[in-house]
């Protein structure tokens, strides 16, 4: 799946991933290629990927929202 993270000033992340987790508002949540669509606040803490080549990455949020929609997902975060 694809996923993007955006911040006010520049984009962290673009590229396909095989897992995503964020710390969302009301407990932490993990998204998969063919998740259902859904939109989720986010508080602080890291967004972990999995990338297609099993590389993993963190990036450090103050807060956002996550939008996953066919196998796209959209992190703006702060």
């Amino acid at each position: 799946m694809k996923l993007e993270i955006i911040t006010p000033d520049k984009k962290l992340y673009e590229g396909n991933v095989k897992s995503a987790s964020f710390s969302g508002s009301d407990g932490s949540f993990g998204v998969l290629n063919g998740h259902a669509p859904m939109i989720a606040t986010l508080k602080a803490g890291n967004i972990e990927i999995v990338e297609d080549s099993n590389t993993k990455q963190s990036f450090p949020v103050k807060g956002g929202v996550v939008e996953v929609l066919k196998n796209k997902v959209i992190v703006l975060a702060e």
